[in-house]
């Protein structure tokens, strides 16, 4: 994702990189290279490459167990943030950064990338027309042979790929889960330590069920990265292969009601213009830390569930993530931020914050 981010900076005229931040130097060095640009400031200390290159952002695009302590340095370093999802590498983080980001004043955005694809956006344009909505499903099924710490990770699917179908439902309904049913396993043929199949069912506001079934080890009849889709409610369904454009079969709606939609984006390019539009505009992203932490907690939920052979509330997750982040805040200031919340949800929400 290093180099997928290096070579989307290059595309982006309105983006200049200034510097790189690895452990490993030759891995700084080599991206610099990716970039096109040998004489870049390379560098295996964050804070210290700031004060060389003064830079007006910083992308993270870490490990997650690093997305914690570099995005919470960045922020403190007066610095808006873009990173990789997730958000953290656990909701507790995830609740740390969106009150760091509170304190700072500055913006922490999540690249979650599929929300800017053309076609997501039409498809909620067709799932529009379907009047009240029962059930939405996906169906993912892939076999990719990353290497790496993917293959190494406990909950691979559910915790490195699943977010994506799960952010992307939220953004189809404009509502938030309620609770979460899921099983997960790990099938004979596996290549990943960690399970990489899963099946889970959400109850979203309103009642909605929300069906998700995957697996990372599917060889043959591949589905399309963003999953297939399937929206059914009360004046007909809506589909979507993921990789074309949707279509919808609604008898009761007319199809003139679909109008045309301005493009968002491609993926990782569409986050990365979206971030810089923000920082011009002032507006709230799509994927800013405080509308962003549910998605996760959706994984978090998932996996409890999975492990606990229970339906798991997301009010429960969220409220454990929050207790675990005031007891373990290192900052006292955001730890102060933090306690000022009335309600998680409602901090997430926008309308439980005090200064």
């Amino acid at each position: 994702m290093g180099q997928a981010w290096l070579r989307n900076d290059r595309a982006n005229a309105d983006v200049e990189l200034v510097g790189i931040v690895d452990l490993d130097l030759d891995a700084a060095r080599a991206g610099a290279a990716v970039y096109g640009d040998d004489s870049i400031a390379v560098h295996t200390d964050l804070a210290r490459l700031i004060d060389e290159v003064r830079p007006d952002a910083i992308l993270d695009i870490t490990v997650p167990a690093a997305h914690h302590p570099v995005t919470t340095d960045a922020l403190f370093e007066g610095l808006p943030v873009l990173g990789e999802k997730p958000a953290a590498q656990n909701v507790a983080e995830a609740l740390s950064l969106a009150a760091a980001a509170e304190v700072t004043g500055e913006l922490f955005m999540v690249s979650q990338s599929r929300r800017y694809n053309d076609h997501l956006v039409a498809f909620k344009q067709h799932a529009g027309l379907l009047g009240d909505v029962g059930t939405v499903t996906t169906e993912f099924f892939r076999a990719p042979r990353f290497g790496g710490f993917r293959e190494e990770m406990d909950n691979v699917l559910l915790l490195d790929m699943a977010i994506h179908p799960f952010d992307s439902v939220r953004y189809l309904l404009d509502r938030d889960p309620v609770s979460v049913y899921c099983e997960s396993y790990n099938p004979s043929w596996s290549w990943y330590r960690g399970d990489a199949a899963a099946s889970a069912v959400f109850e979203f506001e309103g009642g909605i069920r929300y069906a998700y079934s995957g697996s990372w080890c599917a060889p043959g009849a591949e589905t399309s990265w963003n999953g297939a889709w399937r929206v059914s409610g009360a004046n007909g369904s809506a589909l979507w292969n993921g990789d074309d454009a949707p279509t919808s079969e609604t008898p009761a709606a007319d199809p003139a009601a679909l109008a045309a939609l301005p493009s968002v984006g491609a993926e990782i390019a569409g986050s990365l213009a979206a971030f810089v539009a923000a920082l011009r505009t002032g507006e709230t992203p799509d994927g800013e830390v405080h509308g962003n932490v549910m998605s996760l907690a959706m994984v978090e939920a998932a996996i409890e569930s999975k492990d606990t052979g229970t339906r798991i509330a997301i009010d429960d997750v969220l409220e454990r993530a929050y207790e675990s982040a005031v007891r373990s805040e290192r900052r006292d200031d955001v730890r102060a931020q933090l306690e000022s919340w009335s309600s998680v949800r409602g901090a997430l929400q926008g309308s439980a914050v005090t200064a």
